[in-house]
């Protein structure tokens, strides 16, 4: 396993839109494993192969307060989506910056998972957060498009919390 760069906002990669996969190859194996690996190491919760340079429709969450829940989505789509929730969302390709986003309380996606078998999962708040922002990326939308007002520092956001 590596870790691999994460593209930065303003990487035209990041606006494109990426391919499905028809087979499981040993490179898109390992592009999993350094997936997995380069989001645990950043301390992100999802992660799309678009993020590292590769334009495939492979998708890399885990929400587990542990990190020890790995959940990997090939050619994922969402099947359905319900409520609303709006809360601060950041990205690893918008480093040191949030804004504030609007999305479906609950998602339902179905997906290949590694073994190319077909999954269907479900989540909610975070999790629900998590499967919309990535396909997003998939798709070549960065959730920066979707901030309700203006993106905010980071920092800011933590410092704002405890002044109230």
């Amino acid at each position: 396993m590596a870790l691999r760069e994460i593209r930065v906002l303003g990487d035209e990669i990041l606006t494109k839109v990426s391919k499905p996969i028809t087979e499981m190859k040993p490179r898109f194996e390992e592009l999993i494993d350094d997936m997995l690996e380069t989001m645990y190491s950043t301390g992100g919760v999802g992660l799309a192969a678009v993020q590292v340079g590769i334009l495939r429709r492979i998708v890399v969450i885990d929400v587990s307060p542990e990190q020890d829940s790995p959940m990997v989505l090939i050619n994922p789509e969402i099947i359905e989506m319900s409520g609303e929730q709006t809360g601060v969302e950041g990205c690893l390709s918008v480093p040191g910056k949030t804004g504030t986003v609007t999305r479906a309380n609950y998602c339902k996606v179905k997906a290949l998972d590694r073994n190319m078998k077909e999954q269907i999962l479900e989540g909610e708040e975070l999790l629900a957060r998590a499967f919309q922002h990535e396909i997003d990326h998939l798709d070549g939308k960065i959730y920066v498009d979707l901030v309700e007002g203006d993106l905010m520092d980071a920092t800011q956001e933590i410092e704002e919390e405890y002044e109230e």
